[in-house]
């Protein structure tokens, strides 16, 4: 079996070998580097499965890198690496399409769990028995209109882009239209059965395509205790 190769972008020298020595220990393939513009070149030239990005770092910043790869590449999982602990810096790097998150300090054994969670969920994410592949190419939510195929979604004259996991909850909502949806279906869907993360990140995603719905996004109603339940 191919190796899965990991690419890891952290400028601070005893926490990419520390990463590079514990990834390797469980046998994947690391490729480790300390700045973003290095992070980027290598994610456009080589075969990657999965990329760790520390949010600060010299030349581009670990968003920066995320945002460029999301431009050519939706499906690379991609987990953002912050310091900060703050909430914008976890809701940003989720809008620029990141997969996950981890605050520093971080144990190891959580960050391996996490790294195999989402090497699992790309290859599910890949089989042709995904959700997105039972939505059409195009579909309505109120005024705005999704086009899968595309990856994006316009309400009057604007066009957003919208990454694979926010085209998937949108799609989850429009095929089970007028049911609740609880957070563990939701969150089974769309980052798989063994999600490591809180259900934070799940209500994170939707006020995003809510606010990308424009004014259907009040359809997708929040249902307290339970989950969402998108009423047309």
């Amino acid at each position: 079996m191919k190796r899965r190769r990991i690419l890891i972008a952290e400028d601070e020298h005893p926490i990419r070998q520390g990463l590079a020595d514990a990834l390797e220990s469980e046998g994947y393939e690391v490729i480790a580097v300390g700045d973003g513009k290095a992070a980027l070149n290598l994610a456009r030239q080589e075969d990657i499965h999965l990329a760790i990005l520390d949010i600060m770092m010299p030349e581009l910043s670990g968003y920066d890198v995320c945002r460029e790869i999301r431009k050519t590449n939706r499906l690379l999982p991609i987990m953002m690496l912050t310091a900060k602990g703050q909430e914008i810096d976890k809701v940003v790097g989720l809008e620029l399409g990141a997969d996950d998150y981890m605050v520093k300090p971080f144990g190891i054994r959580e960050l391996l769990a996490r790294v195999s969670a989402l090497l699992r969920r790309a290859e599910v994410g890949n089989d042709p028995g995904d959700a997105l592949s039972q939505l059409p190419p195009e579909f309505s939510m109120g005024e705005a209109l999704v086009d899968a195929a595309q990856y994006e979604i316009q309400v009057t004259e604007s066009r957003e882009s919208l990454t694979q996991r926010e085209l998937k909850l949108l799609g989850l909502f429009f095929l089970h239209s007028g049911e609740v949806l609880s957070r563990d279906f939701l969150l089974n869907g769309v980052w798989g059965i063994d999600y490591l993360g809180t259900t934070r990140t799940l209500d994170q995603h939707v006020a995003q395509i809510r606010k990308k719905l424009g004014g259907s996004g009040k359809l997708i109603e929040t249902v307290h205790g339970v989950g969402y339940r998108f009423r047309e």
